[in-house]
């Protein structure tokens, strides 16, 4: 019997990891029906972060809040509230930018105003509720605004010259002259998921790696909200080389500033829901995610669940919504884009589960094949 490990990503805005890992293993089901199934949905901090939490804590509780999305329009929303323990006996919150302040929140991108704001006030109100730790995950962010809606909604004051309030996200930064933070609310021990290591400021910085993904188009839009993250971290005292400072559009370096410390996101993930137990025991590991490209390979799940795989003598195997040219595949047994199974990127956005299972019969194949090739070997 073929024991196989389903541990994807969230294919963002398409398919939850969990859907995704029920889709794979419906697919290879159908090739290998006596096969047995370990469902690990994963993360990285970013999208589905919350998800992988509920699904793996027992008692853990949905808490709807409304917060301001990251265009100011109101936003309904939830943290995760888990269980006591030793380590936190008032419960432990977890919350997820992307469901406060991330870009899929947006109808249309906003490089200029859109914020963090949403994600200050989930933290306020976890904060609130009284909670001995935060998790937060910092991935899918809509704004590079260096983390200051957040930092504002929990007390701090951006002002300019004049000691006027700057105006929200990036845009205010071009003005911002202080930062007081007399009035910024304690933080309790906070925990930051993050699936990038770039700094704050540079060519690897949050403006111009990221930035135009958020719509920050001309090398000069990129340089100006650049300068204004430089001053900001001069003004908050935070290293703007720092690994990670830079992740969500600076949001990372806010968090270091109040207090929280980062740490790799799929790492942090993987050991609450016991991977490494899980893979130790399967002959084949599956994971995914929406695109495995050049990036894939610095901290996200996909290259973080084959190098577990490795360690443990598994076969690692990816089925991913497209698979770029650059993108590293030496690291997996056997892959599977669900662009190239459907035809073109938007067939297999449209019916991500119907190719999903295409992609889960394709690999057990290639494991069978594979198999049969080692016993003739």
């Amino acid at each position: 019997m073929t024991r196989v490990v389903l541990a994807p990503d969230s294919f963002k805005g398409t398919i939850t990891a969990a859907d995704a890992a029920t889709a794979l293993a419906d697919g290879w089901a159908t090739v290998d029906p006596t096969a047995e199934f370990v469902h690990r949905p994963m993360a990285d901090g970013g999208e589905g972060t919350v998800a992988a939490f509920e699904a793996a804590v027992p008692g853990a509780v949905r808490m709807p809040i409304t917060v301001d999305g990251p265009a100011g329009e109101k936003i309904d929303t939830s943290w995760l509230l888990l269980p006591p323990t030793h380590d936190a006996p008032a419960g432990t919150a977890v919350i997820d930018l992307g469901s406060t302040s991330g870009i899929e929140l947006l109808r249309e991108l906003r490089p200029w105003d859109a914020d963090t704001t949403g994600l200050g006030q989930a933290l306020a109100a976890a904060l609130d509720h009284g909670v001995s730790r935060l998790v937060v995950g910092i991935g899918s962010s809509a704004s590079t605004d260096g983390g200051t809606g957040m930092l504002s909604a929990l007390g701090a004051l951006f002002l300019d010259a004049a000691g006027a309030p700057v105006p929200r996200g990036a845009r205010g930064l071009a003005s911002v002259a202080s930062a007081d933070l007399t009035a910024l609310r304690p933080a309790p021990e906070v925990r930051v998921l993050t699936d990038v290591t770039n700094p704050l400021t540079g060519p690897r910085g949050a403006a111009a790696v990221f930035g135009p993904q958020k719509g920050l188009r001309s090398p000069d839009d990129i340089a100006l909200v650049d300068d204004g993250l430089r001053r900001l971290a001069a003004l908050l005292g935070v290293d703007p080389a720092g690994e990670g400072n830079g992740a969500a559009g600076g949001t990372g370096a806010a968090l270091v500033v109040w207090g929280g410390a980062l740490a790799p996101g799929a790492a942090e993930v993987a050991d609450l829901i016991g991977l490494d137990a899980a893979i130790s025991g399967a002959d084949v590991v599956i994971t995914g995610e929406g695109s495995y490209d050049g990036q894939s390979g610095d901290g996200k799940v996909p290259s973080f669940l084959a190098g577990l795989a490795a360690v443990a003598g598994t076969d690692a195997m990816l089925a991913a919504g497209r698979i770029t040219p650059d993108a590293d595949t030496a690291l997996f047994a056997a892959t599977a884009s669900l662009t190239d199974l459907a035809g073109s990127s938007a067939a297999a956005r449209t019916e991500p589960v119907r190719w999903l299972r295409v992609a889960g019969a394709d690999l057990a194949r290639a494991a069978q094949d594979r198999a049969h090739r080692i016993v003739r070997g």
